[in-house]
Parts: C-alpha cells; sequence; structure tokens
C-alpha cells in the first residue's frame, strides 16, 4: 500500500492512500457535448441522461442536470417535467436532489460522466434528453458499446460511448 502526504501550513501527515476495487471501477465513460447555440436567450439546458434494458425494463438514471437554486413558487424541479421521455420512464417518481445523480445545469462544453461498473455493455441503450427554456427539446438514444456514437440535431452535440 502507497502512502499519500498530505502538505499542510507547519507540517504533513502521512496517511495510507486510497485504492477502490477493481469491481468499483467505471466500466467505461460517456461523454456529451452542449453546443453553443447563437440565439438571442441563451438559457443552459436541463439534462437527463439514463439507461433503458434492450428487451424493456425498468429504467436507470444516471444523471440529471438542472437548476438547483430556482427557489420559490417556481422551483428548478418545477420544469424537469419538461424532460418527458424521461419524465415518464421514472423521473417523476424520483426525489431531488438525488445524491450523486442530480447537479446543476451545464455550459455548452463537452462532459464526461462515468458507466457503473455493473452494467454490461450490449444490454441497454443510452438516452439523453435536453430542454431549454425558450428554447427546444431534443432526445438522443445510443446503444451502449464501446465506440457507439450520435449527433443531435440542436440541443446535443455528439454522445459517445467509450470503454474503459
Amino acid at each position: 500500500m502507497r502512502s499519500t502526504v498530505f502538505l499542510l501550513l507547519g507540517g504533513a501527515i502521512t496517511a495510507p492512500a486510497l485504492s477502490l476495487p477493481a469491481s468499483a471501477a467505471p466500466a467505461g465513460t460517456i461523454t456529451i457535448a452542449i453546443p453553443r447555440l447563437s440565439v438571442a436567450e441563451y438559457h443552459k439546458p436541463y439534462v437527463a441522461i439514463w439507461l433503458e434494458p434492450v428487451g424493456g425494463g425498468a429504467s436507470r438514471t444516471l444523471a440529471v442536470w438542472y437548476d438547483l437554486k430556482k427557489r420559490g413558487n417556481d422551483p428548478g424541479t418545477k420544469w424537469l417535467a419538461d424532460l418527458r421521455a424521461w419524465w415518464r420512464k421514472g423521473g417523476r417518481s424520483m426525489t431531488m436532489p438525488a445524491d450523486g445523480l442530480s447537479g446543476a445545469t451545464r455550459a455548452p462544453g463537452q462532459y464526461t460522466i462515468p458507466v457503473p461498473s455493473d452494467v454490461r455493455p450490449g444490454e441497454y441503450v443510452l438516452n439523453v434528453e435536453a430542454a431549454r427554456e425558450t428554447g427546444g427539446r431534443e432526445l438522443v438514444s445510443v446503444p451502449l458499446a464501446a465506440g457507439a456514437r450520435t449527433t443531435g440535431k440542436t440541443e446535443l452535440g455528439t454522445v459517445a460511448i467509450s470503454a474503459r
């Protein structure tokens, strides 16, 4: 076991390094691009990312990005229903914020999330849905397999899956 050294003002502490078991390592990564749009009033999109078994069955939400700070009469959670496909597949039964799944909306750019280690390639379809205030809504789907990719037309850019 390796040691990790933490530098502090006036000294250092040595502690054993933490290592995750191999089974906890992600099975791969999902890369999602949110394009920069030339529109008069741009709002960051709400995004839901989930898996569905190929033969049908319960879906599994991997991430939900929404306006966490919006409070009052119209909290950010009110608009999660605009992610219509995800909402019908199981989003409506989730309590937000969901630890480890929910997070703030993202600005245009490229983002990576891990594929959980207990998910086997080829048995699921990855769905990514985006919806923007005063904007559009888009849903893209791709088989969960290393090298699989698709590209959205407006609200989403390239969605790609890579092996670890």
